[in-house]
C-alpha cells in the first residue's frame, strides 16, 4: 500500500506525538525527530513521513497530501486527540478508500474509546507498531495481525497482543529515513547544537516513575538494546548523510542505564571524535561521565523534577536531590554541560517544596532547565493516583495553541498556584545575573546564535504574558 506516516499539527508548532515523551507546545518553538514513525517509513516500500509541524505543513495540506495515499497512520497524542480526529474524518471526507489506523501511547491505552470516537479509524496499533504497521501495508488482514483493535460489523475486536520487540538489530536506521523524507535544518532545540540528528540506542526503561508516559504506557519497563556495532553503524550513518550535522542525540528513556554497555559504546566512538549528547538519570558515576567525555560527550538531559524526598518517593524516582549534586558536580569537573529538567505538581506539591526546589536548581546550577507542569496521562500511576482521590477539575490539558495547562490541583495547591510557581521558577532562575552573562556572552560572537536568542526569548515572553493571563482569570 502506498503509505503516509504521519506526525499531526495537532496544534500549530505542537511538539508531540511521535517524538515527545511530553507532548506540548513548547515556551520555545523545539521540534523533536518523529523516531517512532522513522522505523516502520524505512520498512514499507511505498511510504512517506510526514512531520507537520516541524516543517510547516498545516492540516488543510495534510488532507491534500493524503487524497493520493491508500494508507495514512497517524501518531495521535492526548492533547491533540481531538485535532486529529478532526483531521482523519476530513481526509476520510475526501479520500474515502483510505484505511487509517492511530497509533501512540493514547490509543494504546485507550483503544475502545478511540475507535468510538469516529468511524474514520479503521483500527488503532496498541503499544510498538513497527511489524503491525508493516504487515497490514502488504496485505495481510486485520484479524490476522497481533496487537490491534478494529471495527467489524459494529463490534470492536482486539487481537491477541504482540510480544515487545526484542531484536532492535533488525530495525532499518532512523537517518536513512530523515534524509529521504525529512529537513534536518527544521530540528531546533534550544540546548542542542544546530542542526542535529536524534535517535534511539534502546528501547523500554527499568524506572518506575509514577509520571512518565512511555514505558507506562507505550514501550514498557523491559530494556531493550540495540548492539553497540549497530548503534556506532548508524552513528557514523548520520555523519556521512548529513555533512553539516553539528550533534547526534541519543534519545533513550535512559541512555546511561547499563554502565558496562555505555562504556563499550564509548569505547567505540572514542576514535570518530565527534560530538554526541544523551538522557541521563543521576546515577552515573564519575568513571562513566569520564568515558563520554572522551568520547564526545557533549551535554546531558537530567530528570532532576524534585529537590523534595518526600514527592520523588512518591513518584518512585528511585534518586535523591543529593545523588543530583554528586552529578553536577562530577560533570563540571569534566566538563559536561547538564540541561535539567524540573517538574511542578507531582503529589506531594506544597509551596514549601516548590520553594525547595528552586533553591536546589539555582544551586547545581545546570545550564539550561525545562519546568513542566505535571501531566497525568491515561495508563499511568499517577493518573490513576489523582482519579481516586478526586484531584481532577473541569480542566483541559492544552490551551488553545497546545500549550501546557495545569487539569487537576490539590487540596492546598490550586491550578493558579501551580501555572504561578512556574513561571516564577523561570524568573528566578534565569534572570540571574550570573546566567544572563552565561547566555548572552556565548551569542556576542556568534551571529547565528544571536538572531536564535532573540527569537527564543521573544516566545518566551509572549508565552509569559499569556500565562499570566491565565493565572489572573
Amino acid at each position: 500500500m502506498k503509505t503516509l506516516l504521519l506526525n499531526p499539527s495537532s496544534f500549530e508548532k505542537f511538539d508531540a506525538g511521535a517524538s515527545s515523551r511530553w507532548p506540548a507546545r513548547r515556551e520555545i518553538s523545539s521540534f523533536w525527530y518523529p523516531v517512532w514513525l522513522a522505523y516502520p517509513a524505512g520498512m514499507i516500500r511505498e511510504s512517506r513521513l510526514l512531520d507537520a509541524p516541524s516543517h510547516g505543513v498545516s492540516p488543510e495540506q495534510t488532507i491534500q497530501l493524503a487524497k493520493d495515499y491508500e494508507f495514512l497512520v497517524v501518531f495521535t497524542s492526548t492533547p491533540g486527540f481531538e485535532n486529529d480526529i478532526r483531521l482523519a474524518e476530513a481526509v476520510k471526507d475526501l479520500n474515502p478508500r483510505i484505511s487509517v489506523a492511530f497509533v501512540g501511547p493514547h490509543v494504546s491505552v485507550l483503544p475502545e474509546e478511540t475507535l468510538r470516537a469516529t468511524d474514520a479509524i479503521d483500527f488503532v496499533v496498541r503499544k510498538e507498531f513497527d511489524d503491525a504497521l508493516t504487515e497490514f501495508a502488504s496485505g495481510k488482514k486485520l484479524e490476522d495481525i497481533a496487537g490491534i483493535s478494529f471495527r467489524s460489523n459494529g463490534q470492536i475486536h482486539h487481537t491477541p497482543d504482540r510480544p515487545l520487540l526484542l531484536d532492535l538489530d533488525r530495525l532499518p536506521f532512523a537517518v536513512d529515513t530523515y534524509k529521504r523524507d525529512l529537513d534536518i535544518t527544521r530540528y531546533s532545540v534550544p540546548f542542542l547544537l544546530h542542526p542535529f540528528v536524534a535517535f534511539y540506542t534502546a528501547r523500554g526503561c527499568p524506572a518506575r516513575c509514577t509520571f512518565c508516559l512511555w514505558p507506562q504506557t507505550f514501550s514498557g519497563h523491559r530494556w531493550r538494546t540495540r548492539s553497540t556495532e549497530s548503534v556506532v553503524a548508524e552513528f557514523k550513518r548520520a555523519y556521512e548523510l548529513f555533512p553539516g550535522l553539528q550533534e547526534i542525540f541519543f534519545d533513550d528513556d535512559t541512555f546511561t542505564w547499563g554502565k558496562s554497555r555505555v562504556l563499550e559504546i564509548c569505547e567505540k566512538l572514542k576514535p570518530l571524535k565527534k560530538t554526541w549528547s544523551c538522557t541521563c538519570r543521576v546515577h552515573a558515576d564519575y568513571e562513566t561521565l569520564k568515558a563520554m567525555k572522551e568520547a564526545g560527550c557533549r551535554l546531558l538531559i537530567v530528570g532532576f523534577e524534585s529537590a523534595s524526598s518526600t514527592i520523588l518517593r512518591n513518584v518512585k524516582k528511585g534518586a535523591t536531590a543529593e545523588q543530583g549534586r554528586e552529578l553536577m558536580k562530577n560533570c563540571r569537573r569534566l566538563g559536561i554541560a547538564v540541561h535539567g529538567d524540573f517538574i511542578i505538581g507531582l503529589p506531594g506539591e506544597t509551596q514549601e517544596t516548590i520553594r525547595e526546589t528552586i533553591r536546589f536548581a539555582e544551586e547545581i546550577d545546570c545550564e539550561t532547565i525545562q519546568v513542566s507542569i505535571a501531566h497525568a496521562f491515561p495508563g499511568t500511576e499517577m493518573y490513576q493516583y489523582l482519579r481516586d482521590r478526586g484531584y481532577f477539575p473541569d480542566g483541559v490539558m492544552a490551551d488553545e495553541l497546545g500549550h501546557q495547562l495545569p487539569n487537576f490541583e490539590y487540596p492546598g495547591l490550586s491550578r493558579r498556584e501551580i501555572m504561578d510557581a512556574v513561571e516564577y521558577f523561570y524568573g528566578r532562575y534565569y534572570f540571574r545575573p550570573r546566567v544572563i552573562f552565561r547566555i548572552v556572552s556565548g551569542a556576542i560572537f556568534d551571529g547565528a546564535k544571536r538572531r536564535r536568542l532573540i527569537q527564543e526569548a521573544r516566545e518566551y515572553l509572549q508565552l509569559r504574558a499569556r500565562r499570566k493571563k491565565f493565572i489572573r482569570s
